[in-house]
């Protein structure tokens, strides 16, 4: 049997938070099916409550889908000012437990309870307490994870949403793994799930069968990765202070475009994607970078470095505008991208610490 890892590791994860949060704020909405974004016809849902997604709603949809999906849809504008009013509350209550908090997002964070403020011998009691605490102070519902690592926490968040928690205990990650769908592991998505399937690897017990130099050879680098996920080996510490050093997003197009014009519309939608981004996780840059790639497949970058930081959508976009302007292109384009670096970070995420484990406890 595999040594696993036992940190106590709590993945916490707010309930259609950006929704919830409008619903709260204005009562008139509880119960509705809302969708926070733009209601134009390249609007995008931001994030959709729960009454909105028995219709199929979902975060990143086009607006119109959603609308078509779901005819008696509100939209709510965004206030993500809000939001991360609302976040630093929770996150409060979250330092109240433990200084080892690894923010994902405005409504999800890692927590490493291993060695806790209030000395609680169980990572499920301490979930329990700290889901009461943010509903009692903001009116809102939080689920949780409980595990050995990260990885397996995040998965296990998601098992009873919305308003619940699931704990997998030490005995019980191998069997977990074993048996879980290869597109419920975190990190897989529906490209290498596809490509999973054509292996005959449908269930953590599938890829187990698979040898490290068969999943290196058909996955790369990252098959490596899969071969200690599924034995619940997955050593990243939870990051208090975790950098992110750049962000961006990219386009790639159905057909290959040409036109300056379809070029600028395209990079309009990216420059948005990156303001919701931004919102996220409340970063400024001075640094945009723009990505070109051409039909056959060759990469082109072009970056200006501005003298203060930026995070409007308006200002990114203006300057990958400029980028894009400063010299034509040799032929058709497959692949539209911009990146914001130079952000205002202080700490490099190699300078952390990882933290000590310990063996032996009850969750």
């Amino acid at each position: 049997m595999e040594m696993l890892d036992e940190r106590k590791i709590i993945h916490v994860d707010m309930d259609a938070f950006y929704a919830s949060v409008e619903q709260r704020d204005a009562p008139e909405l509880k119960g509705l099916p809302i969708a926070v974004g733009g209601s134009s016809d390249r609007g995008v849902v931001a994030a959709a409550s729960y009454e909105a997604r028995k219709y199929g709603v979902r975060s990143a949809m086009p607006s119109v889908t959603a609308k078509r999906l779901c005819p008696e849809l509100i939209f709510v504008k965004s206030r993500f000012d809000r939001y991360r009013e609302v976040s630093q509350h929770i996150r409060e209550i979250f330092y109240d437990y433990t200084d080892l908090v690894e923010p994902l997002s405005l409504d999800e964070a890692y927590l490493d309870v291993t060695n806790n403020k209030y000395n609680f011998p169980s990572a499920t009691i301490i979930a329990y307490d700290i889901r009461r605490r943010i509903y009692e102070a903001t009116g809102l519902t939080a689920s949780a994870g409980i595990s050995i690592n990260k990885f397996v926490a995040k998965i296990a968040s998601d098992y009873n949403k919305p308003n619940g928690q699931k704990t997998i205990v030490p005995e019980e990650v191998t069997e977990f793994l074993e048996q879980l769908e290869i597109r419920k592991f975190y990190g897989i998505g529906k490209v290498t799930a596809e490509k999973m399937f054509q292996h005959g690897i449908f269930t953590g017990q599938d890829l187990k069968r698979k040898s490290l130099e068969y999943l290196i050879q058909h996955f790369g680098k990252s098959g490596a990765h899969y071969y200690k996920i599924v034995r619940g080996i997955h050593k990243s510490p939870v990051r208090p202070d975790r950098i992110r050093k750049s962000l961006g997003a990219e386009r790639t197009f159905s057909e290959n475009i040409s036109s300056e014009l379809f070029m600028k519309e395209r990079l309009v939608q990216i420059a948005e994607e990156i303001e919701k981004r931004i919102a996220k996780t409340d970063v400024a840059g001075k640094t945009v970078t723009l990505k070109i790639k051409y039909r056959d497949f060759k990469t082109q970058t072009r970056s200006k470095t501005l003298d203060h930081y930026i995070r409007d959508k308006d200002l990114i976009l203006s300057t990958a505008i400029e980028l894009m302007e400063q010299e034509g292109f040799r032929e058709s384009v497959r692949l539209l991208g911009i990146t914001l670096s130079n952000l205002n970070t202080q700490k490099d995420e190699s300078s952390q610490d990882s933290v000590e484990v310990q063996l032996g406890f009850s969750f």
